[in-house]
């Protein structure tokens, strides 16, 4: 993906949409209970101006961010959960005036880059587009939080194939951070795509293989949902199952993932 453009479009929608969904709540609306164990909706989009503004200082002071980084890591690998506790102290309607406009600057500043530059990060460094398309993958995570934290249900769109694309070049990073050694063959990856047309990675050959939505490919490589509530997920292989299991497409430690639900197909 060397041009960012169309993943830059796709990110500021994806904003858009989850803006939507906060942007009229009451202040005291805000406070409510979210999937993620001890953050509310204000935790939510806390984390998600702060995690802008990294990616901003990144993309327009990379030796600051490096300094800044070096610091984080000197800590305990608190400082996200610090992050959002910190900026969740802030009024909901200060927080998301910082939100819109951290992000806008955040937009400026990448499509202002050379696409084949790397920016630095906490993991390896990232392209532009790489970069837009992480943050399109927190945005829509995060959103989906909010979403569930209000009984919302949104419309699964084409922006799923940057998460799902993500999802899939992320398997060997997955096995990674259980400590296994990643398979050698390639998966085939195909997902019904909200258009009704399909996805498809991997050779065709390939042994091992995973079908399904994209929309619940991507709940569980972001880990909003827990595998027995995906029920279009399949895996072929014993490599593919395990796959699913530990599937991880975000940066960092194992995560915890999220509970079952009891609501659906316990095999």
């Amino acid at each position: 993906m060397s041009d960012p453009g169309a993943v830059l479009a796709d990110l500021r929608a994806e904003s858009e949409e989850l803006d939507a969904l906060v942007a009229e709540l009451p202040a005291a609306r805000w406070a409510a209970p979210t999937p993620a164990e001890g953050w509310s909706i204000t935790h939510q989009i806390a984390h998600l101006a702060w995690t802008d503004r990294q990616a901003l200082l990144s993309a327009t002071d990379p030796e600051g961010f490096a300094r800044a980084a070096q610091e984080a890591f000197a800590a305990p690998l608190t400082f996200v959960d610090e992050a959002a506790e910190a900026g969740a102290r802030t009024p909901p309607g200060e927080l998301l005036d910082d939100w819109r406009a951290g992000r806008a600057r955040l937009l400026t500043a990448l499509a202002e880059r050379p696409p084949g530059e790397k920016l630095p990060w906490y993991g390896p460094p990232m392209s532009v587009a790489s970069m837009a398309t992480a943050r399109l993958m927190e945005t829509w995570a995060h959103g989906q939080d909010v979403a569930d934290a209000l009984g919302v249900s949104r419309e699964p769109t084409a922006r799923l194939r940057h998460i799902a694309r993500i999802g899939v070049r992320t398997r060997d990073f997955a096995y990674a951070t259980h400590q296994l050694a990643p398979p050698t063959e390639e998966f085939r990856v195909e997902l019904r795509a909200p258009d009704g047309g399909v996805w498809e990675y991997g050779p065709a050959e390939a042994a091992q293989r995973v079908t399904g939505e994209a929309r619940e490919f991507c709940l569980l490589v972001t880990q909003r949902a827990h595998l027995r509530d995906l029920p279009s997920l399949r895996a072929e292989g014993a490599d593919a199952q395990r796959w699913l299991g530990i599937a991880q497409a975000f940066a960092g430690p194992p995560g915890k993932g999220r509970a079952p639900s009891g609501k659906g197909p316990t095999e």
